[in-house]
């Protein structure tokens, strides 16, 4: 079968050769967006009175008809059509005749899957906003249920001070809300047309690109050609912000690990999210949070792929820029996948809050308390910390905890120490407590989770 572009040539490729060039193994993804796109041009293109109004029907009615068999799954895709823009402009012709081959009058392969692209990830992104408010709520369900349940706070993965469970949940409410900005704020640069830029430079055809874009509910459109033909910064952005939204839901998986582990016991996943041992019987694996945890390098190494393509590429498309399609399609399945499954997760997992609270009072956690505590009475903080500091070594001396030392052990280290000293020592209490805006006290994490419901709605 002869290339739709061919006439120039007197040689055809060797099937191997057509095979390693051809992108339509991966980028039949693009079918629909194709197809949307060639209906805006051609309804320009009729607009314009750059084809007769009867060829641009025929052509919008072949196009509808490819339309719905794509829906349906009935459509055949060959490798010696390259991809998906020969493919379809084939299938075309093949369905009312030469008039097809109109279609692609003022327009160039190279804007046209530009223009695929925008449109796929414009509806990628919408999906991954919702996914993302999706995992917020089910984060603020945990969270309201939770606000009085007491955890050990870590830092360096030693026990720190107690904190409200609802707290530590809601840190990745806030990581999470991040990432639905810098998605949103990416729709600004996503929703912008190249149709109609031709392969660089323009075209000579009177064509309307605004009445094109306007047509498939862009924005603008691109103010330079070579420009919208070259550029995948839309495309590099979907990839730095998957990135880092996979950074965040890898450190949650990594603490949901641990969580689950006999050593914690804080948590229980639903056995939908676990996996067993073919060997050990006994055993309940948090696969799925590994998995999304190791799936965040393929992620970056999408991310990395695309920057490496394109740090050298000379103005305007060159076909290195193919190789943006696989990565991005991988980081779209993976980023939507892991969102769902952790979603499950979050909204299905069990919290053992006695076992949580039992650890914030078999250990030092509360030692701030204790300096705050002389701090409030007058002693200069430093010297506060050196007087629990030794405080806290004479109990790991003796095999005891602050809360274990009498008011005289107290008063011997200070005279500042009283009676309510077991009540500042008491985890509760110190929860209870840490009312600074953003801190864990109680009423600072219920305005939390009505802040965090207002924006999710």
């Amino acid at each position: 079968m002869s290339k739709l572009w061919g006439g120039r040539f007197t040689k055809s490729a060797e099937e191997w050769v057509d095979e390693f060039g051809a992108s339509i193994s991966f980028d039949q993804e693009l079918v629909l967006e194709d197809i949307q796109g060639s209906l805006a041009h051609v309804a320009m293109l009729k607009k314009s009175s750059i084809l007769p109004g009867e060829d641009a029907d025929l052509i919008t009615s072949g196009l509808l008809t490819l339309q719905e068999k794509a829906k349906k799954g009935e459509l055949t895709f060959k490798v010696e059509m390259e991809d998906i823009h020969l493919n379809l402009e084939s299938m075309l012709i093949s369905e009312i005749g030469p008039v097809g081959g109109k279609l692609h009058t003022g327009r160039s392969r190279n804007d046209q899957v530009a223009t695929d692209m925008h449109l796929y990830l414009r509806n990628q992104t919408d999906d991954v906003l919702g996914l993302i408010a999706a995992l917020q709520t089910a984060l603020l369900e945990q969270a309201e249920s939770h606000v009085e349940t007491l955890i050990p706070g870590y830092t360096h993965l030693q026990r720190a001070q107690p904190i409200s469970f609802a707290h530590h949940v809601m840190a990745y409410f806030w990581m999470l809300q991040r990432d639905k900005e810098r998605f949103t704020e990416s729709l600004k640069r996503i929703n912008v047309s190249p149709l109609g830029a031709g392969a660089l430079a323009g075209t000579t055809f009177p064509i309307d690109r605004a009445y094109s874009a306007e047509l498939l509910g862009f924005d603008a459109i691109y103010e330079n050609s070579l420009d919208a033909v070259s550029d995948r910064d839309f495309v590099l952005e979907f990839l730095s912000n998957s990135s880092t939204l996979m950074m965040h839901l890898s450190r949650f998986s990594e603490e949901i690990i641990l969580w689950s582990s006999q050593e914690f016991q804080f948590i229980e996943l639903d056995d939908a999210f676990s996996t067993g041992s073919s060997i050990m019987p006994q055993k309940k694996n948090p696969d799925m949070a590994e998995l999304i945890r190791g799936k965040t390098g393929r992620v970056y190494g999408n991310l990395t792929g695309l920057l490496t393509v394109l740090k050298g590429l000379p103005l305007a498309y060159n076909k290195d820029m193919q190789e943006d399609k696989e990565g991005i399609f991988d980081t779209v399945k993976t980023v939507i996948g892991s969102l769902k499954i952790f979603e499950g997760m979050i909204s299905t997992m069990k919290v053992n809050a006695h076992v949580m609270e039992k650890a914030t009072k078999n250990d030092f956690s509360n030692a701030t308390e204790l300096a705050d505590y002389l701090a409030a009475k007058g002693m200069p903080f430093r010297e506060a910390h050196e007087v629990v500091g030794k405080l806290v070594l004479s109990c790991v001396n003796q095999g005891c905890y602050l809360a274990d030392l009498t008011l005289e052990q107290f008063k011997e280290a200070s005279d500042l120490f009283n009676e309510d000293i077991y009540q500042a020592l008491n985890p509760y209490e110190a929860v209870k407590r840490r009312n600074s805006a953003g801190g864990t006290g109680f009423e600072q994490v219920k305005l939390a989770i009505q802040k965090g419901k207002e924006l999710v709605k």
